[in-house]
């Protein structure tokens, strides 16, 4: 996934409060998204989408990727969202989250209304990303569709509470497994159906929050399970979740540096000068063009997340 934007920690911000917002701003999430939807009262939806736009403009976020959720199509809400913050304050804007997508439609509709309002307020065409909410069975079955859905796509996340109501799952924990299911992870369906649509389409798959705010080993535990199968990171609700995720969705240190050894040891051994070979050794194991790839997973991940090697490579040492 060459160039994708790092969203470890992604932290979910009511857009209907100004005191969090400002405590936002400082903090070390690799996301930020000013919320519209679920976190905002129907009756402050109005002034929430006002504080926002004033927010975006007047605000220096340390987060590198700034977001707003705007409310799901099926709400009188989500078009004025729209026109109003991307026309307020569209250049301030790296992406909109869209949630309970049930189909492609949802997110091709998203896109021609964004384009409307780039163009007529003079902003460039395609720049805003979606990322869209799987957080129902409907939303599931599509996946793959809306994964297809927009070239703006470019990320799909896990929506836990909204999915497990859809599902009439009995429990009211969200992160945890549902009590009496005790044969294996509940969810492993589901985050493998959005990984598999991710990757097929080369956007990121992002986990739902914890909601257990202070256990913050639970939230660990969480965030190692669906970090393990390959997703880019998970959303938060409490500064206090943000160093615990973005640790465990960066890689290793070790790992990290012998990453880029593979890569970097690959590349010259494949290379004329190096002798053209398919298959070398590094250290006590051998890489291949599988191996490569591999690597290279771990090196882009580590690379969007600002590491840096610890360990240099020497051609004629490898």
């Amino acid at each position: 996934m060459t160039g994708m934007r790092a969203r470890r920690s992604c932290l979910a911000v009511p857009g209907s409060n100004p005191r969090m917002m400002e405590k936002a701003q400082g903090l070390p999430a690799d996301q930020v998204f000013l919320d519209l939807e679920d976190a905002v009262a129907p009756v402050a939806k109005a002034e929430a989408r006002r504080a926002v736009i004033s927010t975006l403009n007047e605000a220096v976020f340390r987060a590198p990727l700034r977001s707003v959720r705007v409310n799901d199509w099926t709400t009188p809400w989500t078009y004025t969202d729209v026109i109003d913050v991307v026309g307020g304050a569209g250049a301030q804007i790296d992406t909109l989250v869209l949630p309970k997508v049930l189909g492609p439609e949802q997110v091709v509709a998203l896109d021609l209304l964004l384009t409307q309002v780039e163009k007529s307020h003079g902003l460039e065409v395609g720049r805003i990303g979606i990322e869209a909410q799987i957080e129902n069975a409907a939303g599931l079955v599509n996946v793959d569709a809306i994964a297809a859905a927009s070239p703006r796509l470019e990320a799909l996340v896990f929506g836990p509470a909204d999915f497990m109501a859809s599902l009439n799952m009995r429990s009211l924990v969200v992160g945890e497994q549902p009590e009496g299911y005790d044969v294996g992870d509940a969810y492993h369906y589901i985050l493998m159906r959005i990984l598999m649509a991710a990757r097929a389409n080369d956007v990121l798959a992002i986990d739902g929050p914890y909601l257990q705010i202070k256990d913050l080993e639970g939230l660990q535990r969480s965030a190692e399970r669906s970090a393990a199968l390959g997703f880019d990171g998970k959303w938060v609700l409490h500064p206090d979740q943000i160093e615990v995720v973005n640790a465990v969705y960066s890689p290793r240190q070790a790992d990290y540096d012998h990453a880029e050894l593979i890569l970097d040891s690959y590349a010259w051994h494949t290379s004329p000068e190096g002798g053209a070979r398919g298959a070398v050794m590094v250290g006590d194991h051998m890489v291949d063009e599988a191996s490569r790839k591999m690597a290279l997973t771990v090196a882009a991940k580590g690379r969007a997340a600002g590491m840096s090697r610890t360990q240099s490579f020497h051609a004629r040492e490898a």
